[in-house]
């Protein structure tokens, strides 16, 4: 489960002056013209030697230098990517190791929420000659080899390749079957909550394809109706919920010289193979394995030619591992690691026998992201939230853990892309008050230029009332929460206001964040030009404050998320100038789940809310993530049901509105059905809106709009 929403949250501690000569934001602003997202930079990638990068811009690939931003060459033109008489759109492209080709995917058709296919063309930069890479299906997640020869791609569950040499196509697996057996693709639960959907990878001297064998056969299959036809079709997947089977998952070598496959012996004691990464070497693969309770992790290294395979790094938890960010070196045989044993989410550096050589980084704050090591100076480049859980700062600090140095210096939200030479970076920075500013820096952090500074954006929100939020401190259940407030553009602190509040409150994922939001931001702006107050606070099991504070959910999720919103909502009820009569609280996904729960189990609290696509019993949510969090149902049964809304809804007293898209793949629609069943049973009043054929997201064409007019109107009429 992954937030769906963004916050817009500012470190100013500040409103704006309301005008006469601006105007207030409208649903039509957002959800229609879309006009607050700001521009942003697209396909961008490092090019190999390290002073120059690409990006797809109107459709077509240009190349940049670093050092002055410099426009060098439009490498691709997209008027000239014709096949007889049509022109194919890039929809994504990626270079061949030696940058003479170039894969392109066009038609590309969404799968789940990061899978899709396409039909990939290979561009040959010399000699502009365009070719399909295959007939027949469309493809998913080709890759050119690293000698640039060859081409591996999934194909209707089974693993291919194209020799681009001898223009021949090698079936390299033949029991692939949809529903049953995947080959070199991950099943719905992998892409989902291992964030892993391209299953497999070229060793380092393209003579093998390490890939994954998923067997589905005993997973049970999710059905959901597509309306339309006279006949609504189906759509039919596997989709294992807590408790029940997984797919069977095998790692094979796959040898290209003689078509020989081995099998990575790694044991059955896993459940889960989370990551895998070859060494230097090419002949040994890094497998990551997982036990199902995931609190158990393993690194095996794996000989391509045999399979066998030892132990080298292990890793254990009381709650739960999470998956690591793990890279090998290329000049050594080292790898670089994280890991929150020590409370904190860190970097380390090993030896391939297993063997800890330091901690990288140190800290009361947590690594957000692992940007990768200059292994020619052993530096390495990371993301953090040393300046606080609302913050994410860039920095660097040699493998040693000396000379640390922060790269960034702009308060609120930074995140880098690092040439493949690690000697620039361009930096993508928002903040609450300010939308994408895209710079390019030099290795030190020194700005050489500026990318995009979205000056039209900033201009247009000149001439709107736009009151930028303010972060404040709640003390609450013994702990201080991170949380911002929206205030009408012409507040009065001697009125009353009704205060709605939003949450999600997963696992390690944060509402309270200084970064610019151009959609649900700008909802809680329009909210506050029609007399209400927006709430945003970060309880108990968020992220970013090392792993006690996250995981002192484990086993009992919503539990203590429920107490701290109930009472940062009564807290907020003591405030002169909010009416603790009118509190409200809206959520989606994880956070429709705590909406759900708050309006029951905080019936006294809070008068109305609007839950969106909400889980409403862990037990039919998918296993990785929910047993991650509370082990399985068979073992966890109080867990599941004491904070299941379904199972308080006799406490209900206020206004209730229940969103959920028909075609949600992810939390099924199941869970409103089943809601909406026990609300009725209870004799409970309540609003129900579905959307047909809609996934977790609920977009598309007027979708948005109307969703919004909807919540928007029934926190008028009630709140």
């Amino acid at each position: 489960m992954k937030r769906i929403i963004v916050v817009i949250v500012s470190i100013l501690m500040f409103g704006t002056v309301y005008s006469q000569d601006k105007r207030d934001i409208t649903l039509e602003d957002i959800w229609r013209d879309y006009k607050f997202y700001g521009k942003s930079i697209g396909g961008l990638r490092s090019m190999n030697d390290g002073v120059h990068y690409t990006t797809l811009d109107a459709g077509n690939i240009t190349k940049y230098a670093y050092a002055n931003k410099k426009v060098e060459q439009v490498l691709v033109a997209g008027k000239d990517l014709k096949v007889g008489d049509k022109t194919i759109a890039i929809n994504s492209y990626k270079f061949s190791a030696d940058e003479t080709k170039l894969l392109i995917a066009t038609a590309q058709e969404k799968i789940y929420r990061h899978s899709s296919k396409s039909h990939y063309y290979i561009y040959d930069l010399k000699t502009k000659a365009l070719t399909k890479l295959t007939d027949g299906s469309k493809q998913m997640y080709a890759t050119f080899s690293p000698l640039a020869n060859k081409v591996a791609y999934v194909k209707d569950n089974n693993m291919f390749y194209k020799d681009l040499v001898a223009n021949k196509e090698v079936q390299m697996t033949e029991d692939g079957v949809k529903n049953k057996i995947i080959n070199g693709a991950s099943d719905w639960v992998y892409e989902e909550e291992l964030v892993l959907y391209k299953a497999f990878k070229w060793s380092p001297d393209g003579k093998n394809i390490a890939y994954y064998r998923f067997d589905e056969s005993n997973v049970k299959e999710w059905l959901m109706k597509m309306y339309g036809p006279l006949y609504p079709g189906e759509e039919r997947f596997k989709y294992p919920k807590a408790g029940e089977d997984n797919s069977k998952v095998e790692m094979f070598f796959y040898d290209i010289a003689s078509a020989k496959k081995v099998k990575a012996n790694i044991g059955d004691s896993y459940e889960y193979i989370s990551r895998i990464n070859w060494t230097n070497d090419s002949k040994s693969l890094a497998v990551q394995t997982l036990n199902r309770q995931q609190n158990d992790l393993n690194i095996h290294l794996t000989n391509a030619e045999s399979g066998e395979s030892k132990i080298i790094f292990n890793e254990k938890n009381e709650n739960y591992v999470e998956v690591p960010t793990t890279e090998f070196l290329t000049s050594k045989d080292q790898f670089v690691i994280t890991s929150e044993k020590d409370g904190f989410n860190h970097i380390y550096l090993y030896d391939v026998t297993g063997k800890l050589i330091n901690q990288v980084t140190k800290g009361s704050f947590d690594v957000s992201n692992y940007y990768g090591v200059d292994e020619k100076k052993g530096v390495v480049y990371y993301q953090t939230s040393e300046m606080g859980a609302i913050d994410r700062q860039v920095y660097s600090v040699k493998l040693d853990g000396s000379s640390k140095k922060r790269l960034t210096t702009r308060a609120g939200q930074n995140k880098a892309d690092f040439s493949s030479s690690y000697k620039y970076f361009i930096n993508h920075h928002s903040s609450a008050a300010t939308p994408n500013y895209i710079t390019l820096h030099d290795n030190t952090g020194k700005v050489k230029s500026v990318l995009e500074e979205n000056e039209g954006l900033n201009k247009m929100m000149e001439g709107f009332n736009f009151s930028k939020p303010e972060f404040f401190k709640i003390n609450v259940n013994n702990n201080e929460l991170n949380a911002w407030k929206v205030l009408p553009s012409n507040f009065d602190k001697t009125k009353k206001y009704p205060v709605l509040m939003f949450v999600y409150g997963g696992p390690g994922i944060n509402t309270v964040n200084n970064s610019w939001n151009g959609g649900n931001g700008m909802w809680f702006n329009h909210l506050a030009s029609k007399g209400y107050i927006v709430v945003s606070v970060d309880a108990r099991g968020t992220g970013f404050r090392g792993a006690d504070f996250k995981k002192v959910t484990y086993k009992q999720l919503g539990k203590y998320e429920t107490e701290d919103q109930i009472a940062a909502a009564k807290y907020l009820a003591t405030l002169p100038y909010v009416d603790g009569a009118r509190i409200g609280i809206f959520g989606w996904s994880y956070g429709g789940y705590m909406s759900s729960l708050c309006i029951t189990k905080g019936a006294d609290v809070f008068n109305t809310a609007i839950a969106v696509a909400p889980v409403t019993n862990w037990r039919y949510y998918d296993n990785i993530y929910t047993e991650r969090y509370m082990q399985r149902p068979q073992d966890n049964a109080a867990g599941y049901d004491d904070n299941s809304p379904i199972n308080h809804v006799e406490k209900l007293k206020g206004n209730y509105l229940l969103i959920h898209g028909m075609a949600d793949d992810n939390v099924h629609y199941q869970n409103a059905v089943e809601m909406s069943a026990a609300l009725i049973k209870a004799n409970k009043q309540f609003t129900e809106m579905m959307y047909p054929n809609k996934n977790h997201g609920i977009y598309g064409g007027n979708t948005r709009l109307h969703l919004y007019t909807l919540m928007t109107n029934f926190i008028l009429d009630n709140l």
